[in-house]
């Protein structure tokens, strides 16, 4: 049952980031990729607030294999974010290679710190 459950949520989650992907890069004209950053920051930000929920009991372990596992490990990519870092880098946008990293783990910790943060305050 629990892996029906996670793949239940990839089957949501990897569309979902395929296409908010193409959306989001569709219109940027640069060579940051925006896409691949604004589904990890928003995947950041639901697992910190299902954290949160978990952490009050308001969330049961179906729910984080659903959400969690399923539906974040696939709208988040952290071999994607590699793979366009060392791309940046090789190509001579070495500012936007730093910049994706530094922004990408920033972003993600904020992200999630205001998710648990937002559960907190529902869930207290």
């Amino acid at each position: 049952m629990n892996w029906l459950l996670v793949v239940a949520g990839a089957v949501i989650g990897a569309p979902l980031r395929y296409l908010t992907d193409r959306a989001v890069q569709s219109r940027h004209d640069s060579v940051f990729p925006w896409g691949t950053f604004v589904v990890n920051v928003v995947g950041c930000a639901v697992l910190g607030l299902l954290a949160g929920a978990a952490a009050a009991g308001a969330a049961g372990s179906h729910l984080q294999l659903l959400l969690g596992t399923g539906l974040c490990g696939a709208l988040t990519t952290y071999s994607t974010f590699s793979y366009e870092t060392l791309r940046l880098a090789e190509t001579g946008a070495g500012l936007y290679a730093a910049v994706n990293v530094v922004g990408s783990v920033g972003a993600g910790l904020g992200a999630a710190f205001v998710g648990v943060a937002t559960a907190e305050a529902v869930w207290a």
